[in-house]
């Protein structure tokens, strides 16, 4: 199971580790790809603050990230799930996992990008700011940017089993699972049930526990129809969408009845 995940705005502090080796981290066919962006986003921040802040999208009580931002090659690097912070992250709770559940988010989660492209959660970072969103000048959109290497890479990474993803619409434009990759994956929505409506917080909370769960239970669903069944006998309220044709992804709505 690879299970895909949307980073966090908020992140935690780089701390005194050993600075950034772009060479150690997964999925070395991004290699070249980070390191365009990695290398403009740093000689943005380290230039005009006011042009780095308009085209990062920063407001002024955060305009301390352009400076962090100008350091990213000489600061202290942690472990991506411990970097990301937030709502998600908090619900998922990496660190109060037990070891088992620990190897197999180490194995299958995958934190998707602006300037990483895609990092696993033990990979070695330091903290940032760049969303997918961004559109540096030189390189444009990162979103655009990152979908050849991508498309490359990432279906390898897949492999031939299920793909969870979670992402948010940002960062899902990077990457869109094709052909029989599509096929086994799937797209997952929270609506709170009595108004079927999205909520951003409960619902990357309830995302964050969904993982969670699949680790701690130590489930392998081999597919969508089967992460369904799995879902259920955790305790979820799951209603699934079949592809219609070949080449497109499972569509599942987890249903909450209470915002939290």
């Amino acid at each position: 199971m690879l299970v895909l995940l949307p980073p966090s705005e908020g992140k935690a502090s780089s701390g005194r580790g050993a600075p950034l080796k772009p060479e150690s981290l997964s999925l070395p066919g991004l290699t070249a790809a980070r390191e365009a962006v990695l290398t403009e986003l740093v000689e943005l921040c380290a230039g005009d603050e006011d042009k780095a802040c308009e085209v990062l999208g920063l407001s002024e009580g955060l305009r301390g990230e352009v400076a962090k931002n100008a350091e990213l090659r000489t600061a202290g690097a942690r472990p991506a799930g411990e970097i990301y912070t937030g709502v998600l992250y908090d619900a998922l709770g990496l660190a109060s996992l037990d070891a088992s559940a620990k190897r197999r988010a180490a194995r299958s989660l995958l934190v998707f990008s602006g300037l990483w492209g895609a990092v696993r959660v033990t990979d070695r970072i330091p903290s940032y700011r760049c969303s997918m969103g961004v559109k540096l000048p030189g390189l444009g959109a990162l979103g655009a940017h990152w979908r050849a290497p991508m498309a490359s890479v990432l279906p390898e990474v897949a492999g031939d089993g299920l793909v969870l993803d979670l992402r948010s619409a940002a960062y899902a434009a990077a990457w869109k699972p094709k052909g029989e990759v599509a096929g086994r994956t799937a797209s997952v929505r929270v609506l709170h049930a009595p108004t079927r409506k999205v909520v951003s917080h409960f619902n990357k909370a309830t995302k964050g526990r969904i993982v969670r769960s699949l680790l701690t239970a130590g489930a392998a669903p081999k597919g969508p129809a089967e992460l369904v069944e799995a879902l259920r006998d955790l305790g979820y309220v799951v209603e699934a969408q079949a592809p219609v044709r070949a080449g497109q992804a499972w569509s599942l709505d987890v249903l909450v009845a209470e915002v939290h």
